[in-house]
């Protein structure tokens, strides 16, 4: 079994129990968020590409600043059970770890300053408020909002192999040629099409441990 150096690490239905914007979505009404959420799954299972829903969707949702403080709260209130112990002893290992996400770096980059990690270990899409705190844009150039964007942003980086990507969606699966490997993490939702192109599949953090090992 490969021992992994480096990792990559997915946030919405990976390392936390919720997708971002589907939450900020909820915060309007359930079919609001159905709407939304409809979007999301496409794109996570690979029947449409991601660029082709992220500019709709924060369109749509359009999260002022207080709600996206509320979104990093909910991140860390759904930290998935283990992960907290496992990043621990990866850290402790050595192992160099990152997040990697399409989700809204304010809200991410809060959670994962609670959990130790540094700034640059931090990959996410910005976005920006009006002087009253209102949605205003989004970073269009982060490789990020795009469906092969986990993996143009892999290959912008330097680190140590071999690495490996763990996530639930068909963005991390297209990430897994800038990697050594994939490991689909199924302790949330499992979506087939990911499933079918992953190295491994586990179902929660503990499970994760063993690739890491010395």
């Amino acid at each position: 079994m490969i021992r992994f150096k480096t990792a990559f690490i997915d946030v919405d239905s990976t390392l936390c129990g919720i997708e971002g914007i589907d939450w900020l979505a909820s915060q309007r009404s359930e079919s609001f968020r159905q709407q939304v959420a409809e979007l999301t799954e496409r794109a996570m299972d690979g029947e449409t590409s991601l660029e082709s829903v992220y500019a709709k969707r924060l369109a749509l949702v359009a999260p002022t600043r207080a709600e996206v403080a509320a979104l990093a709260r909910e991140y860390s209130r759904t930290v998935s059970a283990g992960a907290l112990a496992t990043l621990k002893k990866l850290k402790d290992a050595g192992v160099d770890v990152h997040l990697i996400s399409g989700g809204l770096l304010p809200a991410i980059r809060e959670m994962a300053n609670e959990l130790g990690f540094e700034p640059s270990q931090v990959h996410a899409v910005d976005i920006t408020f009006t002087d009253d705190g209102a949605y205003s844009s989004f970073d269009a150039s982060s490789p990020l909002t795009t469906q092969s964007g986990k993996r143009v942003l892999i290959d912008s980086l330097s680190f140590e192999r071999p690495a490996v990507i763990v996530g639930d969606g068909m963005t991390d699966a297209e990430a897994r040629p800038a990697v050594d490997a994939f490991i689909a993490y199924t302790g949330h939702i499992r979506r087939d099409a990911a499933v079918s192109r992953a190295d491994h599949v586990v179902t929660s953090f503990a499970e994760l441990q063993p690739y890491f090992d010395r």
